[in-house]
Protein backbone atom coordinates (compact mmCIF):
# COMPACT_ATOMS: atom_id res chain seq x y z
CA UNK A 1 0.00 0.00 0.00
CA UNK A 2 0.90 3.60 -0.86
CA UNK A 3 -0.52 4.68 2.36
CA UNK A 4 -1.99 3.78 5.63
CA UNK A 5 -4.14 5.74 7.22
CA UNK A 6 -4.53 3.99 10.59
CA UNK A 7 -7.46 5.82 13.14
CA UNK A 8 -5.89 9.10 13.18
CA UNK A 9 -7.62 11.41 16.01
CA UNK A 10 -6.69 15.59 15.83
CA UNK A 11 -8.26 18.03 17.86
CA UNK A 12 -7.93 22.09 17.65
CA UNK A 13 -8.64 23.04 21.77
CA UNK A 14 -12.57 22.10 21.97
CA UNK A 15 -12.65 21.21 18.01
CA UNK A 16 -12.23 17.75 16.74
CA UNK A 17 -11.02 17.98 13.61
CA UNK A 18 -10.63 14.28 12.58
CA UNK A 19 -12.70 11.15 14.04
CA UNK A 20 -10.61 8.18 13.89
CA UNK A 21 -9.87 8.05 10.13
CA UNK A 22 -8.96 4.89 8.56
CA UNK A 23 -8.25 4.48 4.71
CA UNK A 24 -5.32 2.93 3.03
CA UNK A 25 -4.44 3.88 -0.74
CA UNK A 26 -3.30 1.16 -3.45
CA UNK A 27 0.25 2.02 -5.51
CA UNK A 28 -0.89 3.49 -8.28
CA UNK A 29 -4.00 4.62 -7.15
CA UNK A 30 -5.98 7.87 -7.49
CA UNK A 31 -7.72 8.24 -4.34
CA UNK A 32 -10.44 10.99 -3.76
CA UNK A 33 -11.34 12.60 -0.74
CA UNK A 34 -14.51 14.17 -0.91
CA UNK A 35 -15.99 16.81 1.04
CA UNK A 36 -17.46 20.04 1.68
CA UNK A 37 -15.26 23.24 3.48
CA UNK A 38 -14.44 22.60 7.39
CA UNK A 39 -14.44 18.73 7.13
CA UNK A 40 -11.25 17.83 7.89
CA UNK A 41 -9.80 17.39 4.62
CA UNK A 42 -6.64 19.75 4.84
CA UNK A 43 -5.98 18.68 8.05
CA UNK A 44 -5.84 15.45 7.31
CA UNK A 45 -3.65 16.26 4.27
CA UNK A 46 -0.92 18.37 6.65
CA UNK A 47 -0.64 14.96 8.87
CA UNK A 48 -0.18 12.83 5.90
CA UNK A 49 2.78 14.84 4.51
CA UNK A 50 4.11 15.76 8.14
CA UNK A 51 3.26 19.19 8.78
CA UNK A 52 1.35 18.17 11.96
CA UNK A 53 1.59 15.23 14.05
CA UNK A 54 -1.90 13.58 15.14
CA UNK A 55 -3.01 13.27 18.78
CA UNK A 56 -3.72 9.45 18.22
CA UNK A 57 -3.28 6.68 15.41
CA UNK A 58 -0.67 6.56 12.72
CA UNK A 59 -0.12 7.16 8.96
CA UNK A 60 2.82 5.82 7.15
CA UNK A 61 3.88 6.56 3.34
CA UNK A 62 5.27 3.68 1.11
CA UNK A 63 5.84 1.88 4.81
CA UNK A 64 7.85 5.02 6.11
CA UNK A 65 5.71 7.02 9.60
CA UNK A 66 5.28 10.30 8.98
CA UNK A 67 5.66 11.15 12.52
CA UNK A 68 9.08 8.94 13.29
CA UNK A 69 10.69 9.50 9.65
CA UNK A 70 9.03 12.27 8.24
CA UNK A 71 12.66 13.12 6.53
CA UNK A 72 12.41 9.63 4.22
CA UNK A 73 8.66 10.89 3.76
CA UNK A 74 9.58 13.90 2.46
CA UNK A 75 11.84 12.58 -0.41
CA UNK A 76 9.09 10.37 -1.34
CA UNK A 77 6.33 12.56 -2.11
CA UNK A 78 4.89 15.80 -3.93
CA UNK A 79 2.43 18.01 -2.09
CA UNK A 80 0.84 20.80 -3.80
CA UNK A 81 -1.12 22.57 -0.94
CA UNK A 82 -4.74 24.44 -1.12
CA UNK A 83 -2.81 28.08 -0.91
CA UNK A 84 -0.42 28.87 -3.85
CA UNK A 85 2.75 28.51 -1.45
CA UNK A 86 5.32 29.48 -4.37
CA UNK A 87 8.19 32.10 -4.25
CA UNK A 88 5.64 34.71 -5.75
CA UNK A 89 9.35 37.19 -6.19
CA UNK A 90 10.56 34.35 -8.93
CA UNK A 91 9.52 33.73 -12.18
CA UNK A 92 8.56 30.47 -13.60
CA UNK A 93 11.93 28.92 -14.49
CA UNK A 94 13.37 30.25 -11.36
CA UNK A 95 10.88 28.33 -9.68
CA UNK A 96 10.87 25.12 -10.36
CA UNK A 97 14.58 25.10 -10.60
CA UNK A 98 14.61 25.65 -7.26
CA UNK A 99 12.50 23.21 -6.29
CA UNK A 100 14.59 20.68 -8.71
CA UNK A 101 17.68 21.88 -6.95
CA UNK A 102 16.19 21.03 -3.49
CA UNK A 103 15.40 17.75 -3.83
CA UNK A 104 18.58 17.16 -6.00
CA UNK A 105 18.09 17.10 -9.24
CA UNK A 106 17.65 19.06 -12.52
CA UNK A 107 14.57 20.02 -14.46
CA UNK A 108 16.32 18.52 -17.66
CA UNK A 109 16.47 15.21 -15.78
CA UNK A 110 12.42 14.87 -14.76
CA UNK A 111 11.12 17.14 -17.84
CA UNK A 112 9.15 13.94 -19.83
CA UNK A 113 7.12 13.80 -16.46
CA UNK A 114 6.28 17.61 -16.34
CA UNK A 115 6.28 18.36 -19.75
CA UNK A 116 2.27 17.84 -20.32
CA UNK A 117 1.99 20.59 -17.83
CA UNK A 118 5.01 22.64 -18.51
CA UNK A 119 4.54 23.30 -21.80
CA UNK A 120 1.37 25.26 -20.93
CA UNK A 121 2.92 27.71 -19.26
CA UNK A 122 6.53 27.40 -20.56
CA UNK A 123 5.95 30.92 -23.13
CA UNK A 124 5.41 32.85 -19.64
CA UNK A 125 8.51 31.27 -17.94
CA UNK A 126 10.26 34.73 -17.29
CA UNK A 127 6.95 36.01 -16.10
CA UNK A 128 6.76 36.52 -11.76
CA UNK A 129 4.63 33.94 -10.42
CA UNK A 130 2.71 36.10 -8.51
CA UNK A 131 1.31 37.99 -11.85
CA UNK A 132 0.36 34.35 -12.83
CA UNK A 133 -3.96 33.75 -13.13
CA UNK A 134 -4.75 31.32 -11.41
CA UNK A 135 -4.96 28.75 -13.84
CA UNK A 136 -1.39 29.01 -14.50
CA UNK A 137 -0.43 29.23 -10.85
CA UNK A 138 -2.12 25.45 -10.63
CA UNK A 139 0.18 24.09 -13.48
CA UNK A 140 3.28 25.76 -11.97
CA UNK A 141 2.67 24.01 -8.76
CA UNK A 142 1.59 20.71 -10.06
CA UNK A 143 5.08 20.94 -12.00
CA UNK A 144 7.46 22.14 -8.91
CA UNK A 145 5.34 18.81 -6.81
CA UNK A 146 6.62 16.62 -9.57
CA UNK A 147 10.04 17.80 -10.41
CA UNK A 148 11.82 15.09 -8.10
CA UNK A 149 9.35 12.27 -9.59
CA UNK A 150 7.66 11.43 -5.74
CA UNK A 151 6.41 8.04 -5.65
CA UNK A 152 3.02 9.91 -3.83
CA UNK A 153 1.58 12.96 -5.22
CA UNK A 154 -0.74 14.88 -2.44
CA UNK A 155 -2.97 17.23 -4.22
CA UNK A 156 -5.47 19.75 -1.72
CA UNK A 157 -7.89 21.06 -3.15
CA UNK A 158 -6.31 21.64 -6.55
CA UNK A 159 -8.60 22.95 -8.80
CA UNK A 160 -10.60 25.34 -5.93
CA UNK A 161 -10.38 29.20 -7.08
CA UNK A 162 -10.24 28.25 -11.12
CA UNK A 163 -12.39 28.31 -13.99
CA UNK A 164 -14.27 25.06 -14.84
CA UNK A 165 -11.91 24.34 -18.12
CA UNK A 166 -9.01 24.33 -16.46
CA UNK A 167 -10.61 22.28 -13.86
CA UNK A 168 -11.09 19.79 -16.90
CA UNK A 169 -7.80 19.83 -18.06
CA UNK A 170 -5.96 19.82 -14.69
CA UNK A 171 -7.73 15.97 -14.11
CA UNK A 172 -7.06 15.02 -17.52
CA UNK A 173 -2.83 15.72 -16.84
CA UNK A 174 -3.47 14.14 -13.50
CA UNK A 175 -4.94 10.53 -15.41
CA UNK A 176 -1.68 10.68 -17.71
CA UNK A 177 0.63 11.47 -14.54
CA UNK A 178 -1.60 8.28 -13.13
CA UNK A 179 -0.28 6.69 -16.35
CA UNK A 180 3.24 7.01 -14.94
CA UNK A 181 2.96 5.07 -12.14
CA UNK A 182 2.66 7.96 -9.60
CA UNK A 183 -0.09 7.44 -6.70
CA UNK A 184 -2.17 10.31 -6.33
CA UNK A 185 -4.58 11.31 -3.23
CA UNK A 186 -6.24 14.73 -4.12
CA UNK A 187 -9.29 16.66 -2.20
CA UNK A 188 -11.65 18.72 -3.56
CA UNK A 189 -15.39 19.90 -2.44
CA UNK A 190 -16.46 19.33 -5.75
CA UNK A 191 -18.65 16.30 -6.53
CA UNK A 192 -18.33 16.44 -10.22
CA UNK A 193 -14.53 15.61 -9.77
CA UNK A 194 -15.02 12.50 -8.07
CA UNK A 195 -16.02 10.52 -11.14
CA UNK A 196 -12.77 10.93 -12.20
CA UNK A 197 -11.70 9.08 -8.84
CA UNK A 198 -10.60 5.26 -8.82
CA UNK A 199 -11.97 5.33 -4.94
CA UNK A 200 -13.42 8.02 -2.75
CA UNK A 201 -13.76 8.54 0.66
CA UNK A 202 -16.47 11.14 1.79
CA UNK A 203 -15.89 12.70 4.86
CA UNK A 204 -17.80 14.70 6.99
CA UNK A 205 -17.27 16.69 10.05
CA UNK A 206 -13.63 14.95 10.43
CA UNK A 207 -15.08 10.96 10.07
CA UNK A 208 -15.72 9.24 7.25
CA UNK A 209 -18.74 8.43 6.42
CA UNK A 210 -18.18 5.70 3.31
CA UNK A 211 -15.39 4.69 0.54
CA UNK A 212 -16.48 3.61 -2.45
CA UNK A 213 -15.60 3.32 -6.43
CA UNK A 214 -17.62 6.06 -7.99
CA UNK A 215 -18.82 4.26 -10.76
CA UNK A 216 -20.98 1.77 -8.51
CA UNK A 217 -22.47 4.48 -6.25
CA UNK A 218 -26.07 3.35 -7.56
CA UNK A 219 -27.75 1.24 -4.38
CA UNK A 220 -30.45 -0.93 -5.81
CA UNK A 221 -31.86 -1.14 -2.18
CA UNK A 222 -32.12 2.73 -1.80
CA UNK A 223 -34.70 3.79 -3.99
CA UNK A 224 -33.57 7.61 -4.95
CA UNK A 225 -36.78 10.02 -6.39
CA UNK A 226 -36.84 13.44 -7.34
CA UNK A 227 -40.04 15.54 -6.61
CA UNK A 228 -40.29 18.88 -9.22
CA UNK A 229 -42.50 21.66 -9.06
CA UNK A 230 -43.51 24.67 -11.10
CA UNK A 231 -44.93 26.21 -8.00
CA UNK A 232 -41.05 25.76 -6.20
CA UNK A 233 -40.24 22.44 -4.04
CA UNK A 234 -39.16 24.22 -0.35
CA UNK A 235 -42.36 24.25 1.01
CA UNK A 236 -43.10 20.22 0.11
CA UNK A 237 -39.45 19.61 2.08
CA UNK A 238 -40.82 19.49 6.06
CA UNK A 239 -44.13 17.40 4.54
CA UNK A 240 -41.88 14.82 2.50
CA UNK A 241 -39.76 14.17 5.41
CA UNK A 242 -42.62 13.26 7.46
CA UNK A 243 -43.69 10.57 5.92
CA UNK A 244 -43.49 6.96 7.04
CA UNK A 245 -42.11 5.95 4.19
CA UNK A 246 -38.89 8.51 3.45
CA UNK A 247 -35.47 7.50 4.72
CA UNK A 248 -33.76 11.07 3.73
CA UNK A 249 -34.93 14.34 1.76
CA UNK A 250 -32.73 16.81 0.63
CA UNK A 251 -32.60 20.09 -1.63
CA UNK A 252 -30.76 19.65 -5.12
CA UNK A 253 -31.03 22.58 -7.08
CA UNK A 254 -34.97 23.77 -8.42
CA UNK A 255 -35.75 19.73 -6.64
CA UNK A 256 -35.86 17.88 -4.33
CA UNK A 257 -34.02 14.56 -3.94
CA UNK A 258 -35.54 11.68 -1.79
CA UNK A 259 -34.58 7.98 -0.69
CA UNK A 260 -37.67 5.50 0.45
CA UNK A 261 -37.22 2.64 2.71
CA UNK A 262 -38.22 0.42 0.03
CA UNK A 263 -39.12 0.00 -3.30
CA UNK A 264 -42.89 -1.07 -2.54
CA UNK A 265 -43.07 2.72 -0.46
CA UNK A 266 -43.26 4.54 -3.98
CA UNK A 267 -46.78 3.95 -4.61
CA UNK A 268 -47.76 4.96 -0.82
CA UNK A 269 -45.74 8.19 -1.87
CA UNK A 270 -47.11 9.00 -5.27
CA UNK A 271 -50.90 8.74 -3.20
CA UNK A 272 -50.01 10.87 -1.14
CA UNK A 273 -48.25 14.09 -2.96
CA UNK A 274 -51.49 13.65 -5.30
CA UNK A 275 -53.26 14.83 -2.37
CA UNK A 276 -51.13 18.21 -1.45
CA UNK A 277 -53.16 20.36 -4.44
CA UNK A 278 -50.26 20.94 -6.55
CA UNK A 279 -50.89 19.21 -9.56
CA UNK A 280 -47.71 20.42 -11.20
CA UNK A 281 -45.34 18.10 -8.82
CA UNK A 282 -43.55 15.52 -11.02
CA UNK A 283 -42.41 12.24 -9.21
CA UNK A 284 -39.63 10.21 -11.49
CA UNK A 285 -37.05 7.74 -10.78
CA UNK A 286 -33.53 8.62 -10.44
CA UNK A 287 -30.13 7.26 -10.58
CA UNK A 288 -27.91 8.55 -7.51
CA UNK A 289 -24.47 10.62 -8.29
CA UNK A 290 -21.63 10.98 -5.80
CA UNK A 291 -23.54 13.97 -4.37
CA UNK A 292 -26.78 11.89 -4.02
CA UNK A 293 -24.73 9.38 -1.88
CA UNK A 294 -22.97 11.39 0.02
CA UNK A 295 -25.91 13.86 0.81
CA UNK A 296 -27.86 10.55 2.06
CA UNK A 297 -25.09 9.77 4.05
CA UNK A 298 -25.24 13.09 6.06
CA UNK A 299 -29.17 13.02 6.72
CA UNK A 300 -28.48 9.48 7.70
CA UNK A 301 -26.12 10.54 10.22
CA UNK A 302 -28.16 13.72 12.03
Amino acid sequence: MSLNVNHIDKSFDLTRALKQVDFEVKDGELFGLIGPDGAGKSTLFRIMVSLLIPDSGSCTMNGYDVVSQYRDVRKIIGYMPGRFSLYMDLSVEENLAFYARVFGTTVKANYDLIKDVYQQIEPFKKRLAGRLSGGMKQKLALSCALIHRPDVLILDEPTTGVDAVSRREFWDMLKKIQGEGITIVVSTPYMDEAEMCDRVALIQKGTILDITNPLEMGDDDVPLFALRSDRGVYTHLDKIRKLEECRSAWLFGDELHVTLRSHIDASAVVSTIECWNDPSIRWTSITPSVEDRFMGLIQEEK
